[in-house]
């Protein structure tokens, strides 16, 4: 004899994939499920006992109906059903296990908040007792009743801590995904404003530098040889900036230069005077080490700031002063140029983002920027101040 087996997807279902089915049906229709069954119950229970009469599936169909509404109304359905409960047990319609408020148990076990489940629980045990001692059954149904409505609340309580976890992870989760949203938005800025400092300043060297080796290219062919040498000197230091900038979008690349700091200033001071703008940097007090994104931060200021004077003042000369204070490192840049205009003195001049990356910066350093005229109302002045602790 041979027995034949069938196989495919659905060829055998178990336990688990019924649970999973069960589960996505809609809470109305298992609702209604749980109604007629629990009304069936009582049914069931009066024929077993020789006692189905024309009333009975009416009286039981008028107790079971709130279960329909125990979703939306717990603690209300559970006492309306408490009510049913107490009525019907004299009659022993309900059998030893009352189907309505074992579901009602599971019910506000799962959704009523804590006053109302201390309520429930007191008003159930009170219900429970009173439905047996009162007719005078065996005190031994007692702890057997009571065990299945302990089982009843243990599997409600279950319940509502796994959607309480549940909820806990979504939030969790969504905390997460915004915390790497805003990451991902603040290293775009970081890199806007890297792109913007380097590109900004180096081409505004390369313009001035080609506009001064074209007007000396047959009268000093020397002078405009260096010239030259400078632009592509200038374009070559761009690119491996911005190489390292982009390099962080790339994981496999393990070939950065370190980020530009305070001991790149004189190159960078060197390289505007090769643009024809007389440039002094003066340093006060003792150096110390700072951490390498603070010494970025007080680079790219100072080159913005130089960037400007280039662009926009029309100076002869400009001092950058860098002073180490007790707890703070202090940078000021400041020109003997025409001054600001009014969109450039708070930030938004030319449409241009600068100043705005300059504010941005010591913010996020946990420092202060302000800028506008010199004291004696001439040139323009940066000044930024960058904790040290």
């Amino acid at each position: 004899m041979r027995v034949r087996t069938r196989c495919g997807a659905g060829a055998d279902t178990g336990p688990v994939e019924i649970l999973a089915a069960l589960r996505r049906l809609p809470p109305l229709a298992v609702d209604a499920v749980i109604t007629i069954a629990c009304g069936l119950n009582v049914v069931l229970q009066a024929a077993i006992d020789g006692r189905l009469e024309w009333w009975v599936p009416a009286v039981a169909s008028v107790y079971a109906l709130p279960l329909m509404w125990r979703r939306r109304y717990p603690f209300a359905m559970t006492l309306l059903c408490g009510l049913g409960t107490s009525f019907l047990a004299p009659t022993k319609l309900l059998g030893q296990f009352p189907a309505v408020q074992l579901v009602m148990t599971y019910t506000f076990a799962d959704l009523c908040p804590p006053a109302k489940r201390a309520m429930a629980i007191a008003g159930t045990v009170a219900g429970v007792t009173g439905s047996i001692l009162i007719p005078g059954d065996e005190y031994a149904n007692l702890g057997v009743v009571g065990m299945a409505f302990a089982v009843a609340h243990a599997l409600g309580t279950t319940a509502r801590a796994r959607r309480d976890r549940i909820a806990m992870l979504e939030e969790r989760a969504l905390r997460h995904a915004e915390e790497e949203q805003a990451a991902a938005t603040r290293e775009r800025e970081r890199i806007a404003r890297e792109m913007h400092d380097i590109l900004a300043h180096s081409v505004s060297m390369i313009a001035i530098q080609a506009e001064g080796g074209s007007a000396v290219v047959r009268s000093d062919p020397g002078r405009a040889e260096r010239v030259f040498d400078t632009i592509a000197g200038t374009a070559r230091d761009t690119l491996a900036q911005l190489r390292r900038v982009l390099g962080v979008l790339r994981s496999q690349d393990t070939d950065r230069r370190p980020l530009p700091g305070l001991d790149a200033l004189p190159a960078l001071a060197a390289g505007v005077r090769d643009a024809g703008l007389e440039v002094r940097l003066e340093e006060d007090g003792p150096a110390r080490p700072v951490p390498p994104d603070l010494a970025a931060t007080a680079y790219r200021i100072v080159q913005e700031s130089l960037t400007n004077v280039v662009k926009h003042a029309g100076a002869g000369t400009v001092l950058v002063r860098v002073r180490w204070d007790e707890g703070a490192l202090r940078l000021e840049v400041s020109d003997d140029g025409r001054g600001a205009a009014d969109g450039a003195a708070n930030g938004s001049g030319g449409g241009g983002h600068g100043l705005t990356g300059m504010r941005e910066r010591v913010t996020a350093a946990g420092g202060e920027l302000t800028y506008g005229p010199r004291a004696d109302g001439t040139g323009f002045r940066v000044a930024a101040t960058l904790p040290l602790i």
